[in-house]
């Protein structure tokens, strides 16, 4: 903490420094008129570098609008009562550049590797579930600019296995967005399958001729 000398004035008027002159009009109008302007120029200097490039504050009913957009986008992508599953779910995902994938312990960066494993998990899971449904669960959402949010949510895809047994997929998954060109897509991901939940296996014919990696794996 600074200190502060105080001065002491004693008794001897000899020793009494006089006091200051009063500064005169004119040397208070040079002052206004140059020091005025310079602190005004550099607050606008300061302003203009805070402020280049920063986005409008976002409403309350376009945060949740913008939210409502993310949350549909994967509802509609896990529509199982529509064709082309797989295509919509690749949908998800940018047509080109690199896509950060996290599940089962592993971690991809391009679209084609993105594109094999959701091939791999509808081959080898999702077109082996009978009557599924995919429910959203709790949704997190953070809207950081008007193009950027990030998303982390619950789901739960209950369904019948090809032997006609009760089983749920289901699990939690964070999901960084970015939208280009009007499209909102994802380009980092990372999924956690919950512990119960293990993908259907093969049915007991093809039993011996399984190639495809353990249940262990599901990724979407």
């Amino acid at each position: 903490m600074p200190r502060f000398v105080v001065p002491v004035w004693e008794d001897n008027p000899a020793r009494h420094s006089p006091p200051p002159a009063p500064r005169s009009r004119a040397t208070f109008h040079r002052l206004t008129h140059t020091v005025v302007p310079l602190l005004a120029a550099v607050l606008a200097v300061i302003s203009a570098c805070t402020g280049a490039g920063a986005t409008p504050q976002i409403g309350a009913a376009e945060r949740r609008a913008m939210a409502d957009t993310l949350e549909q986008l994967v509802v509609q992508a896990y529509d199982f009562s529509r064709p082309d599953v797989a295509s919509r779910l690749l949908a998800l995902y940018p047509d080109s550049g690199r896509v950060i994938s996290a599940a089962a312990g592993r971690v991809s960066t391009t679209r084609l590797a993105l594109e094999q494993d959701i091939a791999g998990f509808w081959e080898r899971v999702g077109q082996n579930m009978r009557g599924p449904s995919f429910q959203l669960g709790s949704a997190y959402v953070d809207i950081i600019t008007r193009d950027a949010a990030v998303m982390t949510f619950t789901y739960r895809i209950p369904h019948r296995t090809p032997e006609n047994t009760s089983h749920i997929v289901s699990g939690a998954w964070t999901t960084f967005w970015r939208r280009e060109n009007g499209r909102w897509r994802i380009v980092q991901e990372h999924l956690s399958d919950t512990p119960e939940s293990t993908a259907p296996g093969p049915t007991s014919d093809d039993s011996v001729q399984r190639t495809t990696p353990p249940v262990s794996e599901h990724r979407h």
